[in-house]
């Protein structure tokens, strides 16, 4: 079984590849907008550390007292919580296949100094700052913003590709009030300066780290619900051909999906471009 032009991605582990179908068209429906998300949103917000269950239920009774009908009230908060959980679970499948399709070099951390800059205006001038480095110095990166549980000071985590580096890594030994002792921090004086505290950890290339890492960033986009940061151009698919004894087996819902050989070969219109590597990845097709 030739498949062409099929949608391939990394899931941590092995190359699966999405066959092309044929959807039919269905006409948009009319979206309505739900006016109680943002006060649903808010009742989880507000009671963040009480029991999943407890927040349903405080989020129904406030409903409830503007629709006077609990049942309709306790569906409207079930089907935002479950809209929300899907959401969540889209966000984690669409980073990791864009983390695992990149080459990294850093995980980087960046803390703001309150004397040098409030927090709103580190959110605003960090993320100018980043962007510009990634048109201009040919960076990338993944990232979220998340405040400290017990200081509440804004951080940004982040996978970071740095072809071209600004300023210099310096070491700094600092106390860890998260860990109760002395550490050593390898900070960049270009954000130093203007930022605060930072921290680069060089990464080491293997898929055991890389998987590692993006689990970590997966539990601050569930913890905090921020949004997630890309850099420009971060494809979440590469496209190829694929020959029939590159198919190991199908899999997924109904098998709609193909599991691929760990060196299958990349394919433009038959031609055989060469086998998967980060290298021939590059000159592939891309789409998100």
């Amino acid at each position: 079984m030739h498949v062409a032009e099929a949608k391939v991605y990394h899931d941590g582990s092995h190359y699966i590849a999405i066959p092309k179908t044929k959807r039919p068209k269905h006409k948009k429906k009319k979206q309505v907008e739900n006016k109680y998300k943002e006060q649903i949103e808010k009742v989880f917000k507000d009671n963040k550390g009480k029991p999943k269950k407890e927040k349903i239920e405080i989020a129904v009774n406030e409903i409830k007292e503007i629709i006077k009908d609990e049942n309709i009230a306790r569906d409207i908060v079930l089907r935002n919580v479950d809209k929300t959980q899907k959401n969540l679970i889209e966000r984690r499948k669409r980073l990791s296949r864009k983390a695992n399709l990149q080459k990294w070099d850093y995980f980087c951390t960046f803390t703001y100094d309150s004397n040098k800059l409030k927090e709103e205006i580190f959110r605003i001038k960090f993320l100018n700052c980043i962007r510009h480095l990634a048109n201009r110095n040919g960076w990338k990166y993944i990232g979220v913003f998340e405040k400290s549980p017990t200081k509440e000071r804004l951080h940004f985590h982040g996978l970071f590709y740095i072809p071209i580096m600004v300023g210099k890594i310096i070491e700094k030994k600092d106390y860890s009030t998260k860990n109760h002792q002395m550490q050593i921090t390898h900070q960049n004086t270009f954000f130093l300066n203007r930022f605060g505290r930072n921290d680069f950890k060089e990464l080491p290339q293997t898929r055991i780290v890389l998987s590692q890492t993006i689990s970590y960033l997966m539990k601050y986009i569930q913890k905090t619900g921020e949004k997630i940061i890309y850099s420009k151009g971060l494809s979440t698919y590469f496209t190829s051909d694929i020959a029939e004894d590159d198919i190991i087996c199908t899999i997924g819902q109904e098998d709609r999906k193909l599991l691929l050989c760990d060196n299958f070969k990349c394919m433009i219109e038959g031609e055989v471009i060469g086998n998967v590597s980060p290298e021939v990845i590059d000159k592939m097709p891309k789409v998100n």
